[in-house]
């Protein structure tokens, strides 16, 4: 059976009750949702250099971690991985153009 993303957010909210001084996602859930957000800001960036170079594994690792920092900070707002995608699946039924400019 294939990784799949709920399977991440799964580990992560299992982590979330983990002590920190064996998981890195609890050191990280600890620091608070503004952390979490930076840390994953400095992935993104990360991954946009990695793109820069063009190279499929330095891309893939980034992407990995962009992945893993987004639902950890997601996981310390309190949002679920389900509510994004619900949210995605509400775009779906509008182009580019117009779900963007309902969001004003």
């Amino acid at each position: 059976m294939a990784f799949r993303l709920e399977d991440l957010a799964a580990i992560i909210a299992a982590r979330s009750a983990a002590d920190a001084e064996k998981s890195y996602t609890k050191t990280l859930l600890d620091r608070g949702v503004a952390h979490c957000g930076k840390k994953f800001g400095e992935e993104a960036v990360e991954f946009a250099m990695a793109t820069a170079q063009g190279e499929r594994a330095p891309m893939t690792a980034e992407a990995a971690d962009v992945l893993y920092h987004l639902l950890v900070a997601l996981q310390a707002g309190g949002i679920s991985l389900q509510d994004v995608l619900d949210e995605l699946g509400h775009r779906t039924g509008m182009s580019g153009h117009e779900e963007k400019a309902a969001r004003g």
